[in-house]
């Protein structure tokens, strides 16, 4: 046999080991662990003429059809029997396999050398770089000194192995998520009102309420399967969106509640006002299931029509028309997306809907409740165990018995589980700027990009010693700024499950092979483990359903308790499960849809739910003679997600997405300042300026300006605030000033 044989035999035997999670992957590395490469071997898949899976893009979980070639996916369909979306998809799920067939897939370790530039290397040069640089920078500066960022994408085991091989395997006391920027807000006024971070509702209270409450969410664009949900309800109910923008929803509603930027917790607590003195109030409920009703009471007392009126714009008229519908309605449920939660104060609005919802009964019955819905894929499976800013399962890292438990479940050390919650996003940022953090590690994200006031992290990576991204794609903005790249595969090339924003985790499944050297998360992680002695800590987890099993007995006796969940074939087979699932669940009779707090109880010690509140606080960044506009921003069209990453991969989704990037203005402000439609326009904040193209449309307010989140620029504006619960920050408000690009000087371009 011929040396290059030899060696080609060699690539085969280890990337066997390290995708079929054979047990002697640890001796092969360690016996001979710089003789092999990681090539492309055929690996087994699902044999079945299709595989059914749950779409890997938002949160609503649609079940997707994979339909297999010589065992590989070549085409996808919506699963008409998925409970979530009923045999339909949106353009992203019609197109998610595209993006994994990119020539800017990872495919190889890439290291940054003497040159300067990313150069190829084997997967033992990688993950040796990897563990000696770790090592080095906590040597010396502390184990606090490198952190991880993570994501909302990955399936529910990967997340749960990254946050345990991290804090408990690597000592890296700080690690927080793209989560952050998503649904912290919601995650922090759940835990505050109900005791949990519980999402109360089913999708099918879409479709049973008589009044259907929109804030913040341009469900049109953002959800479409969740609007094609309402358009399927025979009550024809009220449909009430509260956002500045006359978005598509908006133009789709029986009312259109147009108020200024950022004056929607006044609102709120006007309308708790006008409904409490009109005897709306559901006082048997709130007296069985609630306190601190009395003093909320008491506080919204003072905001009187003149407040509202003075604070949020609307006419008198309007505010009355919205207190009657809620007033009269039997079933009114209220949803909030990212124009809630992406806010300097949006814990305290999220609350001040919950606090309609229990003042006037409006939960636990079908049709009802106050519900965000959820961003990312997977970000509740971020949520509640990615082992970040809480401990698995939803517990405190604080408290010794949850550490103690957390220890003997998963047979470690309880020395090994930090005694504090990590820093959240913004604040691991803070100490790569002073120094405390000088390595970090991020996982399936885009930092780069989609962090808010984005020049400022580019900024921070001349503070730090080790950059390691790990991603699906090699030409992403925070990839270019790398030392380490590590190629991951994609949705679609791995197992594991999702949780959806109404609490159902779903079965993700294998349907491609990974390109190149590209391995699913999980296996990285095993082998990171394997080349920095922690191993030994993760030796039960050989494979997704590994970690999954161990889940399930994380979850026991919590509100997230999925210990009835035999397995992922029952997962697949139910077509999803809906937390909580115990053993006890498991006995009863199957139902495909489930909401929470039927029974009054919520999760605090007493069982009952609590009225949080508290006073408006100012914006941040107020406009000013210089600055006179108010940057909104958002989804642009329901072919784009997020940073692009993915869907500017797909040349059907690049065709449905506006080829130029736009920004809304009011034909009042466009005549007066001499900007025509299509015109190319200069976008300017403190920060940095823009150039984009001029939509001249009424959909914006005058005084305001909308611009899409997906391009690259739009974050070069953002100001950096944040709630001060959720640490999540404010995307949706900041100041700007506008132009006719011919007028300007050198500015950053997207269009």
């Amino acid at each position: 046999m011929s040396p290059k044989q030899r060696t080609r035999r060699g690539s085969e035997k280890l990337a066997h080991l390290v995708r079929s999670h054979d047990g002697p992957l640890t001796r092969e590395l360690v016996r001979r662990p710089g003789r092999f490469g990681l090539g492309q071997v055929p690996t087994k898949l699902a044999p079945d003429a299709v595989a059914r899976t749950v779409c890997g893009f938002c949160s609503t979980g649609c079940g997707l059809t994979a339909h297999l070639r010589d065992g590989e996916a070549c085409n996808l369909s919506p699963d008409p029997a998925y409970p979530v979306n009923r045999g339909m998809a949106c353009p992203k799920g019609w197109e998610a396999l595209a993006p994994l067939d990119s020539s800017h897939r990872a495919t190889r370790p890439l290291l940054r050398g003497g040159s300067g530039r990313l150069e190829p290397v084997s997967w033992d040069v990688a993950l040796r770089t990897f563990a000696e640089r770790v090592h080095r920078i906590q040597s010396h500066h502390g184990a606090e000194s490198v952190a991880f960022l993570g994501t909302g994408q990955m399936p529910t085991e990967e997340l749960a192995f990254l946050g345990a091989l991290a804090k408990f395997g690597l000592g890296m006391v700080h690690g927080d998520g793209n989560t952050r920027q998503c649904m912290a807000t919601a995650a922090v006024a759940y835990k505050e009102s109900f005791g949990f971070d519980a999402p109360p509702y089913s999708y099918r209270d879409f479709e049973d309420s008589d009044v259907i409450v929109l804030v913040g969410s341009n469900l049109c664009i953002a959800h479409p399967i969740l609007w094609e949900r309402i358009c399927r309800n025979p009550h024809d109910p009220e449909i009430i969106v509260v956002d500045p923008r006359r978005t598509e929803t908006a133009i789709a509603a029986t009312q259109h509640v147009a108020l200024r930027p950022k004056s929607d917790l006044v609102l709120f607590y006007g309308i708790a006002r006008h409904l409490i003195a009109r005897g709306a109030v559901d006082r048997a409920f709130v007296d069985a299931h609630t306190s601190g009703f009395d003093e909320f009471a008491a506080f919204v007392s003072r905001f009187d029509d003149a407040t509202l009126g003075r604070e949020t714009g609307l006419p008198p008229e309007a505010i009355e028309r919205l207190v009657d519908t809620i007033a009269r309605g039997k079933r009114v449920s209220y949803w909030w997306t990212m124009g809630v939660n992406q806010s300097h104060e949006g814990v305290r609005v999220a609350q001040a809907l919950i606090n309609l919802s229990l003042l006037t009964g409006q939960i636990g019955r079908p049709g009802t409740g106050a519900n965000s819905i959820t961003g990312q894929c997977n970000a509740m499976g971020s949520r509640l165990f990615s082992n970040t800013t809480s401990l698995l399962g939803g517990r405190d890292f604080r408290s010794a018995s949850d550490r103690a438990e957390v220890a003997g479940i998963l047979g470690i050390p309880e020395s090994r589980i930090p005694d504090a919650p990590s820093l959240a996003y913004d604040q691991i940022l803070d100490g790569v700027r002073d120094g405390r953090i000088k390595g970090l590690w991020i996982v399936a994200t885009n930092s780069a990009h989609s962090w808010i006031d984005q020049d400022d992290f580019r900024a921070l990576r001349e503070g730090l010693d080790l950059l390691v991204v790990q991603d699906m794609y090699a030409d992403t903005e925070t990839a270019a700024m790398a030392d380490l790249v590590l190629p991951a595969a994609a949705w679609g090339e791995k197992d594991g499950t999702f949780i959806n924003s109404e609490r159902r985790w779903g079965r993700v499944r294998k349907v491609r092979r990974s390109p190149g050297e590209a391995l699913a998360d999980f296996q990285i992680f095993r082998l990171i483990a394997h080349y920095t002695g922690c191993a030994p800590l993760f030796e039960r987890w050989k494979t997704p359903e590994d970690v999954f099993d161990a889940l399930k007995a994380l979850s026991v006796g919590r509100p997230c308790d999925v210990s009835g969940i035999r397995d992922y074939r029952h997962l697949e087979a139910s077509g999803g499960i809906q937390w909580p699932f115990s053993a006890d669940d498991a006995e009863a009779p199957p139902v495909t849809e489930r909401r929470l707090f039927e029974d009054g109880r919520f999760f605090h010690a007493d069982a009952r739910a609590r009225f949080r509140f508290e006073r408006s606080r100012s914006v941040e960044e107020p406009t000013s003679s210089g600055f006179p506009f108010v940057l909104l921003t958002g989804r642009g069209s329901s072919a784009q997600w997020h940073t692009e990453t993915r869907t500017r991969n797909s040349a059907m989704l690049r065709r449905l997405a506006p080829e130029r990037t736009p920004v809304e203005i009011h034909p009042a402000d466009a005549k007066r300042l001499g900007i025509a439609d299509g015109a190319a326009v200069v976008v300017a904040s403190r920060r940095a300026e823009i150039v984009v193209r001029a939509r001249v449309t009424a959909t914006v307010p005058e005084g305001c300006v909308f611009v899409p989140m997906h391009d690259a620029a739009t974050n070069r504006l953002t100001h950096a605030s944040f709630d001060p619960h959720s640490r999540q920050p404010s995307y949706k408000h900041c100041a700007v000033a506008l132009r006719p690009a011919s007028l300007s000087g050198r500015a950053g371009s997207a269009c």
